[in-house]
């Protein structure tokens, strides 16, 4: 069986400016890449990963297939030298390709640390993969491997659970007043992208309606349809006040649109139920002295990035523990993967003693025709026990770390392939 090799290549946000990227984003799906592949000679297994900040291929290739030309052609076209896509392109094999992907299934490689929707696309690529029958079972084993690896750093780290961006900061300050926030009202003021993703969060935790109130009409009504909420003037924004409990401001207005004192008259209608605002406009929408009324909560865009920080020094924290686990798990695999090395010697060896076991018993009951059956199975069981022992101390050998690791492993197999006559497939005659 010829020795296989694991191959990662591929670009990401840090090697790649986005305007490169976007040339060799797979917009098409997988399927013509993936069956593209197919039949390359050398290349075993591939599977493919495509998404907004990376596109990588992992492989399984035969030991002396050089197969990395072919994908990088394959990767970049015709555009670009060879020269120049390695500038963009890293390329990682053996164990470095593997701790690279569990590094990527862990989320510690992402643009945001932390971030869990890159498993949901490991995964959504995976099953691309099964369709078109690209994996086998090495790539099969080190992808399950690695969403195992990223279900212990979920669980065993806390790297996912502080808030990284603007708009999930505000949810997890609004979580901190109320609680529970099903049952709440939002009001959108304006539709700015970060008060959209805040809605986003905010409807994900359940809150009850969004309204949307907008200077453009026509816009609020857009943004309202995605919430299955509803748009309003922003000459109504007083009044609506009135029925709900978080503001998100997000217009482009250079003067303040919301004064202490119109919130005052609106917490009286309110009986003082706490309003939760959030500013993130800049200049800012909400008049600060919000903030001196009672049950009245007010935090702008330093509040909120104050927030980010102070979690992103936690997340850092965390993701040190998370790295020692991902090394943890590539050491594992790279023992498993090492040990494929010696098994094909290990299963020669074996039938090798059988077949020299059975041809001697054979012979020998030729010449001892009187045996009962009794007296042939002791035969074969003193065998057994014979070849137990004669192989013993070489299959310890082949299992240790001194075969199935890295230093002079070949030389070691060979030696024990010559000495037990493994060369060839002759038997005894």
């Amino acid at each position: 069986m010829a020795a296989e090799k694991i191959i990662l290549l591929g670009v990401n946000h840090k090697t790649t400016p986005v305007e490169v990227r976007e040339k060799i984003a797979l917009s098409d799906g997988y399927e013509r890449p993936l069956t593209a592949l197919k039949g390359m000679k050398g290349l075993k297994e591939h599977y493919l990963l495509s998404t907004c900040n990376r596109v990588e291929f992992l492989l399984v290739a035969e030991d002396d297939a050089p197969i990395e030309d072919e994908i990088i052609r394959f990767l970049f076209g015709e555009e670009l030298s060879r020269e120049e896509c390695l500038k963009y392109l890293y390329l990682h094999e053996g164990q470095e390709a593997v701790h690279h992907l569990f590094m990527v299934a862990a989320s510690l490689d992402s643009m945001v640390v932390g971030e869990a929707q890159i498993l949901g696309q490991l995964k959504e690529a995976y099953r691309f993969a099964s369709q078109f029958s690209t994996t086998g079972p090495l790539l099969n084993k080190v992808l399950h491997k690695s969403f195992t690896v990223a279900k212990r750093v979920r669980t065993e780290t806390g790297i996912g659970s502080s808030a990284v961006s603007i708009s999930y900061a505000a949810v997890q300050l609004a979580k901190k007043i109320f609680g529970d926030l099903k049952g709440k009202n939002v009001l959108l003021v304006g539709a700015g992208e970060m008060a959209e993703l805040a809605a986003e969060h905010l409807v994900g935790q359940g809150v009850s309606s969004v309204v949307v109130a907008n200077r453009t009409l026509s816009r609020a009504v857009d943004l309202a349809k995605r919430f299955r909420g509803k748009a309003v003037s922003i000459d109504e924004l007083v009044s609506q006040l009135e029925q709900v409990d978080i503001i998100i401001s997000s217009t482009g207005a250079t003067d303040i649109i919301l004064h202490r004192d119109q919130v005052k008259s609106v917490m009286r209608a309110r009986m003082n139920k706490p309003l939760f605002f959030i500013d993130i406009a800049v200049p800012r929408d909400l008049d600060p002295e919000l903030n001196e009324l009672e049950n009245v909560y007010l935090y702008d865009i330093d509040d909120l990035s104050s927030v980010v920080e102070m979690n992103k020094s936690e997340r850092d924290k965390e993701a040190v523990k998370a790295s020692r686990i991902v090394d943890e798990e590539t050491l594992k695999f790279d023992r498993y993967f090492q040990s494929l090395a010696v098994t094909p010697t290990i299963q020669d060896l074996r039938r090798r003693m059988d077949e020299i076991s059975k041809f001697e018993l054979e012979k020998t009951l030729g010449k001892l025709a009187s045996l009962s059956d009794k007296d042939v199975q002791h035969l074969r069981k003193m065998l057994s026990a014979i070849n137990a022992k004669v192989l013993h101390n070489p299959l310890v050998y082949l299992k240790s770390d001194s075969c199935s690791g890295r230093d002079n492993s070949d030389q070691k197999v060979s030696t024990v392939r010559e000495l037990f006559g493994l060369g060839s497939d002759s038997s005894e005659s």
